[in-house]
């Protein structure tokens, strides 16, 4: 997922050309209060993905040890969960505009707290089938898409344009520490529980997020201009980012990035549980490490852009992650899993840097009634890739096989990177 900052002060209407709208009116400033509102909505933020990170290891371990699913169907759960983002990112955008902000959040979070406690539910009852839990995912993705876009135009609105990139950062390091210690938590929780047992964790998190989210002061966007209609916003937005000669080619890295990680995670359990043996403690200490990769390169992302500038380190910190990903396929049992977890940790290191470079730059160069949609039209092109790396994935491991599904997708792994090189982008030094 790309984003960036750039030092340099030049308007992004001037950038982007005659497409940019005419400036909305104002917002009013955020209340002397927004740090004390920024540590809630971050204590919301970690609690959720907290219980998201214990589901990325239950729900597939369901699938795959209490319905004993196929690779495909494996696979086809995983895209379930993402294909949202290529579904509903755009029109997402434009109602991110339009509802206001802290009642939409709220009320996605307890979707999400009704979708994933029926599936104990169900299992309980000795009801739960793969549909259940197919259609537990799409809920839950849809969900999803909408509460991260509304969260991409809410953290602008509550931090100091100077210190934004060093608030993506904490944000994408706390990310990073609930994505290392939630699949760990969740491994114990399933050798405990089972791995249904592990969904409550998860349902009780989006609750507790809703609880504290209702406490915090009610957010809108800029206004669109009156008599707007929806597809014409969201036209807008894609034009904007299209044209734009630094958002639109990282657009398109993040979207070849995406494809692969997608592919990647839907693959990760199925190989290590059912090629390489681990069990689920182990599994989880595997996918621990993609969260340890990500802490790092949130920890010094700031300081690796500035040193080789925005443009150079998203592009230096990709390829090396890249390459290091080409380590996973090494793994053939649980004594050589540690090739896997250091694969995973130095992908997670370089996607980590150019996530952070990228948002930041989007919500610093975006113009404010135009956010909201560049947001979601990132999102709809590049994460809209992710059920498609998923699906891909299943079908490469169903007609060649696991082990060789993995090296394909790791070999892959350079070309975003490589792309983003020969792009305008890989002729400066900054994203300017």
């Amino acid at each position: 997922m790309s984003e960036a900052k750039t030092e340099q002060a030049t308007k992004p209407e001037d950038r982007a050309g005659a497409d940019a709208p005419s400036p909305a009116p104002p917002t009013t400033p955020p209340p002397a209060s927004s740090a004390g509102t920024f540590w809630r909505y971050w204590t919301a933020a970690t609690i959720s993905n907290g219980g998201t990170a214990v589901t990325a290891l239950a729900l597939p371990l369901v699938a795959l040890t209490v319905l004993h699913v196929s690779a495909f169907e494996a696979a086809l759960l995983a895209a379930a969960g993402q294909v949202s983002w290529l579904l509903l990112s755009l029109p997402a955008g434009v109602i991110a505009q339009r509802v206001p902000l802290r009642r939409l959040q709220v009320a996605l979070d307890l979707v999400r707290f009704v979708a994933l406690g029926s599936l104990p539910l169900a299992w309980w009852l000795d009801h739960l089938t793969y549909a259940h839990l197919l259609g537990a995912a799409l809920v839950t993705g849809a969900a999803t898409v909408l509460f991260d876009i509304g969260n991409s135009t809410f953290l602008p609105a509550v931090v100091p344009t100077e210190q934004l990139a060093a608030r993506n950062s904490l944000m994408s390091g706390t990310h990073a520490v609930t994505d290392t210690g939630g699949p760990s938590i969740g491994g114990l929780l399933v050798q405990a529980t089972g791995p249904v047992g592990a969904l409550v964790v998860d349902a009780g998190s989006y609750l507790a997020s809703a609880v504290l989210l209702r406490t915090l002061p009610e957010r809108r966007p800029v206004a669109p201009p009156p008599g707007a209609g929806a597809l014409r916003l969201m036209r807008e937005g894609l034009r904007y980012v299209l044209r734009h000669p630094v958002m639109g080619p990282c657009m398109f890295w993040a979207t070849a990035a995406n494809f692969l990680n997608a592919a990647l995670l839907a693959l990760t359990p199925l190989y290590l549980v059912r090629e390489a043996g681990l069990n689920s403690a182990q599994l989880g200490l595997v996918l621990a490490m993609d969260g340890v990769g990500a802490l790092a390169g949130s920890a010094v992302a700031v300081r690796v852009t500035r040193r080789l500038g925005t443009a150079r380190g998203v592009i230096v910190a990709d390829l090396a992650g890249g390459a290091l990903l080409l380590l996973a396929p090494l793994t053939t049992s649980a004594s050589s899993a540690f090739w896997f977890g250091l694969a995973m940790a130095g992908f997670s290191f370089g996607s980590a840097i150019g996530s952070i470079t990228t948002r930041t730059y989007r919500q610093t160069q975006s113009p404010p009634e135009l956010l909201s949609r560049v947001m979601a039209t990132v999102r709809f092109v590049s994460w809209g890739a992710l059920p498609l790396g998923a699906l891909t994935a299943g079908l490469l491991a169903t007609l060649a096989g696991t082990h060789a599904a993995l090296w394909a997708v790791c070999a892959a792994a350079l070309l975003p990177g490589l792309y983003l090189l020969a792009s305008p982008v890989g002729r400066h030094r900054d994203l300017a």
